[in-house]
Formats: C-alpha cells, structure tokens, sequence
C-alpha cells in the first residue's frame, strides 16, 4: 500500500458506551465526559491507538461554548477552557501512547479537533438534514462555528475534522471561515442522504466541487452515513476531486438507528474492515469508522488494507 494512507479512528461514543457510559438523549452526548470523566476520554483514545489509529479525533463534535455555558453553568473563558482541554486530553494519549516505545515503524499519530455541525447543537437530528441552513446566513453559520474552531485551534490540533456537515451553505461557510486561521489545515466530511446527495439533497459531487477550490482542505469526503453509500458516493464525485485533495471516508458500521429503540443490528451487514478495500481501490488515503466502528474494527479494516506493518 502507498505510504499516503492513513488510519483514521473510529466512534468514540460508541466506544464510550461499551465502557458503560450513558449518553443518548444527553445534550452533550461525549462531551460531557470532558467535564465528568476526562480519564475516560483519554482511555477511549488510547484503545483506538493500540488498534492502529494514525489520527485519533477529539470528543468536542457536540461540544460548543454556549452549550457549555448553558448545560454546564459555566462562564464562557471556563467553556472555552473546557473545549480545549478535548485537544490536550488526545494529545496526552498520543504522548503515553508513544512513550509504550513497543509500537515499532508506526508514524506518530496525529489529533484532529471535531467540529460538528450547527445542527448538532439543536438536538433535533438536523445534522442530517440541515434544514435549519435555509433560515441562517453564512455570516451567522460563521458566527456560531467560530469559537469553537478558535478553541481547537489554541488547543493544538495538528488539524480540524469539520465532520457530519449536512449543507452545502454550512460547508462553504466553514470554507470561508477556515481562512480566518491560514496556519491551519482540515478535512470537510459531509452526511450524505443516498447515493448521489448529501442530507441538504445538494449532489455530494458540487459539494466536492466547492471544497476543492479551498487551498486548508488536506480531505473531502462523508461520514456517520451507511457504508453501502461510500462507493457510489466517491464514483459519482471522482471527476470533479481536485488531485490535491484526498478522500476522506468514514461511515458508521452498518447498523441501523431506530428512534426509541437504539442501534439495531442488520441482518444483512457486511463487516466493516471487508468494505475498505473497494474504499483504497477508489483512491481513498484516509479510511475510518463513525457511529458503531469498535477499536476492533479499526484493528480489522489496517490489518485489510496494511497487512501486519
């Protein structure tokens, strides 16, 4: 395999909740843990690590400074301070992980800062519909995502994962808000409605389109969707990927949301690791796991696609 592929990890909630954690229905979902288990957090990290993560992403995707402040009770410097300590809690378990000193030619992973969608905040599901976008400007999108981007980017992430985007007006609305930090770099990974569109029902391939004129994009691609939709989803959006850019796919494992009743597992589900390489094949370099992806998993889909390195 080419050097450029990178391991990416997979749903820390999901992860957070085998641990016994419960989070569903939670306004913070996983970012609460920064507040009430941080240990825990950094614990999930490093069970993503040992399984052969290159990049672990930071459990702030429902973390925002006014949610702080209005679920916590807390002043807004103690929020921020709060989001940030998401960027030091996976930069720790990089560090511990990389003083094991028994994990010979693996790259020193990396930690992307999550930036979830406005959506996300509204505890409404429209993070995968985006339908809040029509009634907002781009100017008030900005002006909600940027405490959030200016938190992770002091904390120190080597880059931002803007994931679960559900609109074409809240991605180039990132885009543009991207160029008020031109030191940093990040991926855009939409949730994606069907095998052509992202939620919005905007083709994922005009999305692809936009997000390659960004000069701070290193990955465009989908996340938190079905697996079954990535390859038709890359196929329809091939022609209009600027070469510069890589894919970036991370779906959930393949089962099934019921509103009420939790995950359900398909009969049908093809394991995770065995889609991966029609991902690579595609030209996928960055490959993970969202809602329901283990450690496992991810240890599964790098053996596929890496072979014992």
């Amino acid at each position: 395999m080419a050097e450029d592929l990178v391991i990416l990890d997979g749903g820390l909630a999901t992860e957070l909740e085998a641990a016994g954690f419960k989070m569903q229905g939670d306004a913070l979902w996983s970012a609460r843990l920064l507040h009430t288990n941080p240990q825990a957090v950094k614990e999930a990290h490093a069970k993503f690590l040992r399984c052969g993560a290159d990049i672990i992403t930071t459990a702030t995707y429902q973390a925002s400074v006014e949610g702080f402040v209005q679920h916590l009770g807390m002043t807004s410097e103690e929020a921020s301070q709060l989001l940030m300590s998401g960027v030091q809690l996976a930069r720790q378990a990089v560090q511990e992980f990389m003083a094991e000193g028994v994990h010979p030619g693996r790259r020193v992973p990396l930690v992307a800062g999550s930036l979830g969608p406005y959506g996300a905040f509204l505890l409404d599901g429209s993070e995968y519909s985006g339908a809040y976008a029509d009634g907002m400007s781009a100017e008030e999108l900005k002006a909600w995502h940027r405490p959030q981007i200016r938190c992770l980017v002091a904390g120190g992430v080597d880059l931002i994962a803007m994931e679960t985007i559900p609109s074409l007006k809240e991605g180039q609305a990132l885009l543009e808000l991207l160029q008020e930090f031109p030191s940093s770099k990040a991926w855009l990974s939409f949730s994606c409605k069907d095998t052509q569109c992202i939620s919005d029902g905007r083709r994922f391939s005009e999305a692809v389109q936009m997000a390659s004129r960004s000069k701070q994009l290193v990955a465009v691609g989908m996340n938190c969707c079905p697996p079954a939709l990535v390859e038709p989803l890359l196929e329809s959006a091939a022609p209009h990927k600027s070469p510069d850019l890589h894919w970036v796919v991370y779906p959930d494992g393949g089962d099934t949301w019921c509103p009420g009743i939790g995950w359900q597992t398909r009969v049908d589900k093809v394991p995770f690791a065995d889609l991966s390489p029609t991902w690579r094949k595609q030209g996928a370099a960055w490959i993970g796991g969202c809602c329901r992806v283990s450690p496992a998993d991810i240890a599964a889909a790098r053996n596929q696609l890496l072979g014992s390195k």
